[in-house]
């Protein structure tokens, strides 16, 4: 308890403790920002709702990146990324989230943040502003990353606890009127102050109803998490041809042009999307640097990088985040044999793809 009072102490006096950082992991799974204060860092117990919510997301197979610029917690927790900072209020993390944004590209954020502008009783009534104005520049910087708000958990403080609850009851409108990519996670319902170590951080039994709500959350966003490693993927069929998007050969060399196939059900029709890279044989579809209407599309080893990552929903476009272009099947051919390239987007049929 005393440490809890201190900390809270030098909060508000706006000294605040950084975990460590460390040299990022990266699978090269789907990125997922871990993104607030304490309770993302996890306070009191380190790691805090990372460690349930990872070790779900890997028994179900799904590969996960969790990005950010903290580093901490135990070896149960298989990637230790994270930007969660002790102390730090809504405005604090604002100045921040562009640079953050730029340098990881995360595909999925997971935010919990506002606990500490009540504990610190730092111009409350302004929060859910400043808040708004966080989802703004989070959407202005990834326009293509899906966010989970969480309403804040409960604090033992009775009073505080009253300015949680008026918080959260302004967080329904704010994240609706974010557009589809943001969603609200009623983080508050999960716990209880029984489940709280110092009346403001989780029990470990605490932060693992935390990782069990965000895990349901992640689910029911298709693509947030990408798809379960287990699985081999997903066909690409061409709306205008019936057929399916095939590297020649099941070839893994750097350069092969897809093309159109019959459907095979073969592995070198199969396609894993993690909301942003399209996967082939474990390598990458990629729009090539300098890429202009007509150049081919190809697969190359994966970096991460924005020429391979593309935006598509089943039944519509496969766009490059990088070229603007998109996958077309040349000159409107069915024929088996007959090239993938990039394309100025038209979402005319021979650009539309469904996922099978």
């Amino acid at each position: 308890m005393l440490a809890a009072v201190l900390a809270t102490a030098l909060a508000a006096v706006g000294v605040v403790a950084e975990p460590g950082a460390a040299s990022a992991e990266s699978n090269g799974g789907t990125r997922v920002m871990p993104l607030g204060d304490s309770i993302t860092e996890g306070t009191q117990v380190p790691g805090g709702y990372r460690i349930g919510l990872w070790q779900r997301m890997a028994t179900a197979g799904y590969r996960v990146d969790l990005v950010g610029s903290q580093f901490n917690g135990p070896a149960a927790l298989g990637d230790h990324d994270h930007e969660g900072h002790p102390g730090w209020r809504i405005d604090q993390i604002d100045a921040n989230i562009s640079g953050w944004l730029r340098t990881t590209t995360p595909r999925t954020i997971l935010l919990h943040i506002g606990t500490n502008d009540i504990l610190q009783n730092y111009n409350v009534a302004g929060a859910p502003g400043r808040l708004s104005t966080l989802l703004d520049h989070i959407k202005a910087a990834t326009p293509s990353a899906d966010v989970f708000v969480a309403t804040l958990i409960p604090l033992a403080n009775s009073g505080q606890e009253a300015a949680a609850r008026t918080f959260n009851a302004t967080l329904p409108g704010i994240v609706s009127g974010k557009g589809s990519r943001f969603h609200l996670v009623d983080m508050h319902a999960a716990l209880t102050t029984a489940d709280l170590i110092d009346g403001v951080h989780p029990t470990a039994g605490g932060y693992d109803k935390m990782a069990a709500t965000w895990y349901a959350a992640l689910r029911s966003v298709p693509g947030t998490i990408g798809d379960p490693a287990t699985g081999t993927g997903a066909a690409l069929v061409g709306t205008a041809s019936g057929r399916c998007l095939d590297v020649p050969n099941g070839s893994t060399a750097n350069g092969v042009q897809p093309i159109i196939w019959d459907c095979s059900g073969g592995t070198n029709q199969r396609w894993a999307y993690d909301g942003q890279t399209l996967q082939s044989g474990g390598k990458c579809l990629d729009s090539p640097t300098g890429a202009v209407a007509g150049s081919k599309s190809q697969l190359w080893d994966c970096t991460g990088a924005a020429n391979q990552r593309w935006t598509f929903t089943s039944g519509s476009t496969i766009r490059n985040a990088q070229s603007g272009l998109c996958l077309d099947v040349t000159g409107n051919a069915t024929a088996n044999g007959t090239a993938v390239v990039l394309w100025t987007c038209t979402n005319a049929p021979n650009q539309l793809w469904t996922r099978r």
